[in-house]
């Protein structure tokens, strides 16, 4: 089975970015928010060996009753905790954007409930021009952001560790988190603001370097101890590039569960760096670190070095079925078999399907002009003509010439996961 090809230019110049910051950090040349001076020390050596890869919530700000805002019927969802995964099933039928509705939820706390008119979005830091900095920050009114100039983008959202569950149960491996199977991912379409446009009229200078939005979301608390806000930099480069800030949903205003009034969207970047409810946003001239890329959002394990990956940045390549694991299938009958694939390298350029647990395969019907940060949709006819179980495969390549391995290579916090998922299901 191909494995995963050399990472493209995007990719090197993020982990490039990655050590120079560490780098710079030592030298103290860059302030890690929340980070131990030992745990980047670990870090720093990492990338020597050659890695392979606040603001207060607003005094109207409410929490909702549970962590979760919207109805989560379990004939669409799976509740995981704070979190709610779709399941795929609900998903046969509804097109190439994921309704709002059935969207999955990833909350590290719960929902707030925020009112746009007195919703402000806060810039400041040491990478604006003139004056401007945390004493004098510049900010945006929801009607400010919604007089620029609006872009819609088409894009999915997808937790880091979306099919983490298959570490265990295919490969027998121990992992810790969220054990969803492949429905943390929904693809919408966002409208919204330039980051960019907005980092500009606040007066970004030549000398920024990170951007690191910050949610209004109640701290949260790990190990007893609370890491604050959940918040995550990113490059100046990316936040430059293609990096809105989405105040619609489908068309719709932002549901509060997918971060009303306003939210961050880095297409194909894991969901992390998509920061909703986005509150305040610092512009550094000097390198910065949170917990969500020191801590959390790195890759560990026997396959890197001890300290760990660079952050994690693009999306892995998967494929789903829009069935039910374990569905039932009648023989001697022509079935039309459908489901999706996606990858945050490129578009999805071919997928292949086995109806017979990986023995023959067959190239599936792709249904979507390919394109970069959204899924494709497929489907392949199957007429299964003896009863018995057996699994559904199905394996993508992307334009980045990235195909889903057989096995996804571990780590501790089971993100990432890539390999190709054994479907199972009875022929009766």
């Amino acid at each position: 089975m191909p494995s995963v090809t050399p990472n493209p230019a995007g990719d090197r110049y993020e982990t490039d970015y990655d050590r120079r910051r560490l780098r710079q950090w030592l030298a103290g040349d860059a302030r890690a928010d929340g980070v131990t001076r030992r745990r980047l020390l670990t870090l720093l050596a990492a990338t020597a060996a050659g890695t392979a890869l606040g603001t207060m919530l607003p005094a109207h700000a409410a929490a909702a009753a549970g962590p979760i805002v919207k109805p989560l019927p379990p004939e669409w969802f799976i509740t995981r905790g704070t979190n709610a995964e779709t399941r795929w099933e609900a998903l046969r039928g509804t097109g190439h954007h994921t309704p709002n509705e059935r969207f999955f939820v990833r909350n590290h706390t719960a929902t707030p409930v925020l009112e746009a008119d007195d919703w402000r979005l806060r810039l400041w830091g040491s990478g604006l021009r003139g004056a401007h900095g945390e004493d004098r920050p510049v900010e945006f009114g929801y009607d400010d952001l919604r007089a620029l100039p609006a872009v819609t983008r088409t894009a999915f959202v997808e937790c880091a560790g979306n099919g983490r569950s298959y570490y265990t149960t295919q490969q027998g491996e121990t992992v810790t988190g969220t054990a969803w199977t492949l429905g943390a991912i929904g693809v919408a379409r966002w409208r919204g603001a330039r980051l960019s446009d907005v980092l500009r009229r606040a007066g970004l200078s030549p000398r920024a370097v990170d951007v690191q939005p910050r949610g209004l979301d109640a701290e949260y608390v790990s190990g007893g101890e609370s890491l604050g806000r959940v918040r995550r930099p990113l490059p100046l480069a990316k936040a430059l590039d293609d990096v809105l800030l989405a105040y619609e949903m489908n068309d719709e205003p932002l549901p509060y569960d997918h971060g009303y009034p306003v939210r961050v969207l880095v297409p194909s970047w894991v969901g992390i760096a998509s920061i909703k409810w986005v509150g305040d946003i610092e512009v550094s001239a000097e390198p910065l670190y949170s917990p969500w890329n020191t801590t959390f959002y790195r890759l560990f394990g026997p396959s890197y070095p001890e300290g760990g990956s660079a952050p994690l940045t693009r999306q892995t390549t998967k494929s789903a079925f829009e069935l039910a694991s374990g569905a039932t299938v009648e023989a001697g009958r022509r079935h039309e078999m459908h489901g999706r694939s996606w990858s945050g390298a490129g578009a999805v350029a071919r997928v292949d399907v086995s109806t017979d647990g990986g023995t023959n395969w067959r190239p599936a019907r792709l249904h979507d002009r390919p394109r970069a940060a959204t899924w494709t949709r497929w489907s392949l006819g199957w007429l299964p003509d003896e009863p018995g179980a057996t699994h559904l495969l199905a394996r993508a390549t992307d334009t980045a010439g990235r195909t889903q391995p057989d096995v996804a290579v571990t780590n501790a916090q089971g993100y990432l996961f890539n390999g190709v998922v054994r479907h199972p299901v009875t022929v009766v």
